[in-house]
């Protein structure tokens, strides 16, 4: 009786073949070999963010840097405690990094700095505050402020 097959070593062979070529793809996904497939976002925020008290209104600065390798939009910014945060205006830090702001919403790309302003309700001076920053890829970053009187 005739028995058809592979020849065991041409199975063994064909295996390791399709596990290289399947730990190459995973591999090359991890790493970011693929485009942005492994590319992330990570935002990094100064203590030198504040509500700013004057006069003519309350302001939340946050300075923030994008240090990942995917850019990040920011579309939502909460203040805990504060009827609402609007993103009214974006100053850059750093020029080569770029960052802007279109319909609302701030986008940084990697290495991009700036100090992002938004208008605010009313605050209390000496008061710490819970910020919370959506981005459209999902992360929620949380940071806490100081409430304090603008000066000048």
């Amino acid at each position: 009786m005739l028995r058809r097959g592979i020849e065991p070593i041409i199975a063994v062979v064909i295996l390791v073949a399709v596990t290289l070529v399947i730990a190459i793809g995973v591999i090359g996904w991890i790493m970011g070999w693929w485009g942005t497939f492994g590319a992330t976002e990570s935002i990094q925020f100064f203590p030198d963010s504040n509500i700013a008290i004057a006069a003519t209104g309350t302001n939340l600065y946050l300075h923030a840097k994008n240090t990942g390798s995917a850019s990040a939009i920011i579309y939502k910014i909460e203040v805990l405690g504060i009827d609402s945060a609007t993103i009214s205006t974006v100053i850059n830090v750093n020029p080569t990094g770029s960052v802007s702001i279109s319909d609302g919403e701030v986008t940084m790309a990697p290495g991009g700095e700036a100090t992002i302003v938004c208008s605010l309700g009313n605050a209390v001076a000496g008061a710490k505050y819970q910020v919370k920053i959506y981005t459209r890829a999902g992360n929620v970053y949380s940071v806490t402020v100081e409430a304090r009187l603008a000066s000048g």
